[in-house]
């Protein structure tokens, strides 16, 4: 490589793999956090890249569906040492995730109905509504910049929240206003998202190891990341045409896997709107969980390091741990998480190896870039309608359907509200806004005022 004396040493696949190990282990707080725990140790203190190239990496990763964080680690891992690097760096950052859902899951399914536990999940449920909220404001305060996306995200709300449209016609809905819009001239529509600055003094990319060199790869190394693209589409597809073709097609695994693969090819705009998706489906539609375990899955998701998405974990779990059919209960919950975590995850690593060797033709691409700014207000809209239908759940014990002339809203009834649960969820919301107090913080806060309650005989 030329460029400046200053660079560090490049590192080798051995070195990266400890850093990116170290990476996983402190990936709390959910994407944006996990992105600037990313660019302060590979940015600011490796300087493995530059500013400019973890940023347009960052907005390659926005476009894609699936959580972003995970997607520029295994892209930043693919820079750096191509497949291998890829691989190693997105499944150590699933893995802690991962093995820590798994086992609450498990814990949860056998010992839920325990009066501590449920004191426990009575409190976090509020910290959990105070910090959708909380990113529901970062979200819109960052989209909506105009009245443009501000109907955008107003039409995205009215259409699920009173309609039930579905998450993936919202989105693609979005898009092509977005797309079309820009390539009319609509001004209102230019920009997108991101998460905001990163870091403080930039770094340059001429001054880390990748350099400014890698935006023109070999053909080399582009038909290596079309092969390992390949291969993780078929390690993606394959097992799902053998699962149906062995078990059939009228049975819970064979509704994770077809439910769960669709997902992650429509997941734009991050874990928030993708828990609208999975409540919208695995509560009213297949019935898999009951709404407050979806805010349950949601906390365990908080307080456990990598994607918030791994929630999508324990919502298969209790799938399958529900309808074992020949299975024993447990048996059927691990292996129908591990089926959730497979299909959700394996496409990722597709969309990184297919996509990224082409990605320096994306970095102007106004059209491209409008539909995803327009994607991300109506996930603003999203977001809303989650909040609602959380606080409806959380504060109310009793709601009822208003439908008709296709409409189909829930309400919450309104002298069914707990009073207790609405004084614990306005106090979180004074953490979150007014205290500025961190998620970790808030929920432990919560956890423990649900566990007092419990044994002050409260709830």
């Amino acid at each position: 490589m030329t460029g400046s004396l200053n660079r560090p040493a490049y590192p080798t696949l051995r070195e990266a793999t400890w850093v990116w190990a170290r990476i996983a282990a402190l990936s709390f707080g959910g994407p944006a956090g996990q992105i600037a725990l990313m660019h302060r140790i590979l940015v600011e203190e490796k300087r493995w890249l530059g500013d400019g190239r973890f940023l347009h990496a960052l907005n390659f990763c926005m476009i894609l569906p699936g959580p972003e964080a995970q997607q520029l680690a295994t892209y930043i891992g693919w820079l750096l040492h191509r497949t291998w690097g890829g691989v190693v760096a997105g499944v150590l950052f699933i893995l802690p995730g991962a093995v820590a859902i798994m086992a609450l899951s498990i814990i949860y399914a056998v010992y839920g109905e325990v009066g501590l536990v449920n004191g426990l999940f009575y409190g976090v449920k509020a910290a959990v509504l105070a910090i959708v909220m909380q990113a529901l404001f970062r979200i819109g305060g960052r989209a909506l910049r105009n009245n443009v996306m501000l109907g955008i995200a107003g039409l995205s709300f009215v259409a699920i929240f009173a309609f039930g449209v579905p998450f993936p016609l919202i989105v693609l809905a979005a898009a092509l206003i977005g797309f079309f819009g820009a390539r009319a001239g609509i001004t209102a529509l230019q920009g997108g998202g991101g998460h905001g600055k990163l870091g403080a003094a930039p770094v340059a990319d001429a001054e880390t190891v990748l350099g400014v060199e890698l935006g023109t790869l070999t053909p080399e190394a582009r038909r290596g990341a079309l092969r390992a693209g390949i291969v993780a589409l078929l390690l993606w597809v394959v097992p799902i045409a053998l699962l149906l073709m062995v078990i059939g097609r009228d049975n819970v695994f064979a509704d994770i896997a077809l439910f769960f693969s669709k997902m992650a090819v429509v997941t734009f705009g991050g874990a928030y709107a993708v828990m609208a998706y999975v409540a919208q489906e695995a509560v009213t539609g297949f019935g898999w969980l009951k709404p407050g375990e979806m805010l349950d899955g949601l906390a365990m998701a908080e307080t456990t390091p990598g994607p918030l998405i791994m929630v999508t974990q324990f919502v298969g779990f209790m799938g399958a741990f529900r309808d074992p059919g020949v299975l024993s209960p447990l048996t059927a919950g691990i292996l129908g998480g591990l089926l959730t975590t497979w299909v959700t995850f394996a496409p990722c690593f597709a969309w990184i190896f297919l996509g990224a060797p082409w990605m320096e033709g994306l970095r102007n691409n106004k059209a491209l870039s409008a539909a995803l700014a327009a994607v991300t207000a109506a996930v603003v809209g999203v977001i809303l309608n989650l909040s609602l239908w959380f606080a409806i759940h959380v504060i109310f014990a009793q709601v009822h359907i208003v439908s008709g002339l296709g409409l189909r809203m829930e309400l919450p009834v309104l002298s069914s509200i707990d009073p207790v649960a609405a004084l614990l969820s306005l106090a979180a919301m004074i953490a979150v806004f007014r205290l500025k107090l961190g998620v970790m913080t808030v929920i432990g806060l919560a956890a423990l005022a649900g566990i007092v309650l419990h044994f002050a005989g409260v709830i």
